[in-house]
């Protein structure tokens, strides 16, 4: 069964934000780059994750979407600190938006608490950011 990471998604305030950075990642030549997530801690249930696994997202204290993980790469930076690269898919999936509390680095979600993925264009995914946002902080989605 797959296992899937949550982390905040600092400096970003909307999904479509975050939605334009990664459409905004290419190279010299102008074609889309390698998605990557530098996280200092290296995940220990690697096999989990790849079998399947995705990182979600929490944007202004909801989990707001996933992208599905395709490799973790363990290095040694340049000071001697271990570190990772989360190798993402460059396909943003909004989920259910679902509360979460801020936290340090990311944790482990299993799929039974993870939020359900929401069908491009209809319901809370076809309403404008700023109105999705009042809503879930007053609960109601």
């Amino acid at each position: 069964m797959p296992l899937n990471l949550v982390k905040l998604c600092v400096g970003v305030t909307t999904l479509e934000e975050l939605a334009d950075w990664i459409a905004s990642l290419r190279d010299a030549s102008g074609k889309p780059r390698e998605q990557m997530h530098t996280t200092r801690m290296i995940p220990r249930r690697m096999d989990e994750l790849l079998d399947g696994g995705s990182l979600y997202w929490v944007i202004k204290g909801n989990v707001q979407a996933r992208q599905r993980l395709l490799d973790v790469r363990p290095f040694t930076d340049g000071e001697g600190i271990e570190r990772c690269h989360l190798v993402l898919d460059r396909e943003l999936v909004p989920t259910y938006w679902q509360p979460r509390r801020a936290f340090q680095g990311w944790r482990y979600l299993t799929p039974s608490d993870a939020p359900a993925d929401l069908s491009s264009g209809t319901g809370a995914a076809s309403l404008p950011p700023a109105l999705r946002l009042e809503l879930a902080q007053l609960g109601l989605l």
